[in-house]
């Protein structure tokens, strides 16, 4: 199977802010967002336990980690782009994409704790993500061509030369 992949990093995106997000009742592929409150963006930043997190310095690592954990089992890993609290990836796998983004969670964040970065107790990623199947070849080239050219100046990208 090809999926789209994508999560985000810790406190990056709140319900209610102006960036548009999901929630239990706002989840449907291609449904309504949560409609922009500054109140309850307020109450979930609140709560927070820790600042956001930021990957600026620390993009190049977790695409690393990615490509090397795709390798490792055996995943096609198609296209990635690590941008500053997001991450996006484009594979194919013979797993259930819920798998990945815990993988993918968890294996950069041991290279993170690895190279020192921050605290093995950061809270780096928000929960779930996003993962959308791709069933038509056009799909997967639409979601490439999104993942390398209209998430703005590339940061950590990775292309397969095979496409």
């Amino acid at each position: 199977m090809r999926y789209f992949i994508t999560f985000a990093c810790y406190g990056a995106h709140l319900h209610g802010d102006e960036t548009g997000s999901v929630d239990r009742t706002h989840n449907q592929f291609g449904g309504r967002m949560v409609q922009s409150d500054a109140k309850r963006a307020l109450s979930d930043s609140e709560r927070m336990l820790q600042a956001p997190y930021v990957l600026d310095q620390r993009r190049a690592a977790v695409l690393k980690a990615i490509r090397q954990h795709c390798e490792y089992r055996g995943w096609n890993l198609l296209a990635a782009h690590v941008r500053t609290t997001h991450v996006h990836a484009i594979l194919e796998a013979e797993v259930p994409p819920e798998k990945i983004v815990t993988e993918f969670k968890a294996y950069a964040s041991r290279e993170l704790n690895r190279l020192g970065y921050d605290a093995p107790d950061r809270k780096r990623w928000a929960r779930h993500g996003s993962t959308r199947w791709l069933f038509k070849d056009q799909d997967v080239k639409d979601a490439i061509r999104y993942v390398v050219e209209e998430q703005g100046q590339p940061t950590a990208l990775f292309l397969a030369e095979t496409l």
